[in-house]
């Protein structure tokens, strides 16, 4: 066991008032209720500085040891989101055709998804989100990261909901296998791709399926 003393500093808390808090909470959850995973993008370009502190946002996400074990591939080249999307939609098709029981279609059927992905396309950025096995440290030695998907999947919500308080519509598109996104961006094998995130403006006159969330009874349980 190290017996090096961590390194401080001080803590600026951020406390208000009692009501201020709650109106800030439901300011916040109506804003966050807002948000639609969207399949009909415009082409419209995004100014990359919004990009940029949105991910800011999601690398300020808390992370086993502090290991910080994400890499957020921003892809706005229209070359590479074609070949990402030809190789998504030779894994879907495989998906639709083969890989997916008969429930999981049936539970994807309100949805209207199929294996055409034109977004991945259409979209100006895509996000791909990848996931460090491992770190590397001096020499190139390797560094055990912890709690490696958790980490990666509260960083992923920040990032959406970032993204959402900035006014842009997101979709989160898992190809399943994903290593063609590794070859095809040039990410090493340590690194795990574990989701696209579409990200730009919605289409005008798009929509989205008519779907309802779960109540607060539904979802959590108080024991007091």
């Amino acid at each position: 066991m190290s017996n090096r003393k961590p390194v401080t500093v001080p803590l600026s808390p951020i406390r208000f008032p009692e009501q201020e808090m709650l109106s800030r909470a439901v300011d916040f959850q109506r804003e966050v209720s807002l948000r639609r995973s969207v399949r009909d993008f415009s082409n419209e370009a995004v100014p990359r500085e919004v990009i940029e502190h949105c991910l800011l946002s999601a690398g300020s996400a808390p992370s086993g040891a502090n290991r910080q074990p994400w890499h957020f591939c921003v892809v706005g080249d229209p070359s590479l989101k074609h070949e990402i999307r030809l190789g998504a939609e030779a894994e879907e098709r495989e998906f639709y055709r083969r890989r997916a029981p008969d429930d999981w279609l049936e539970a994807l059927a309100p949805l209207g998804t199929d294996a055409s992905k034109p977004f991945l396309e259409t979209a100006p950025f895509l996000i791909v989100i990848f996931a460090e096995k491992y770190g590397l440290g001096q020499g190139g030695s390797r560094v055990k990261n912890y709690y490696v998907p958790e980490s990666v999947g509260i960083a992923t919500g920040v990032l959406i909901t970032a993204l959402h308080h900035a006014g842009l519509a997101t979709l989160t598109h898992t190809p399943s296998p994903m290593k063609f996104l590794n070859r095809i961006l040039g990410r090493p094998e340590r690194e795990k791709p574990t989701m696209i995130l579409v990200v730009g403006y919605p289409a005008a006159g798009a929509r989205v399926p008519d779907i309802s969330r779960k109540s607060l009874e539904e979802i959590a349980s108080f024991l007091e």
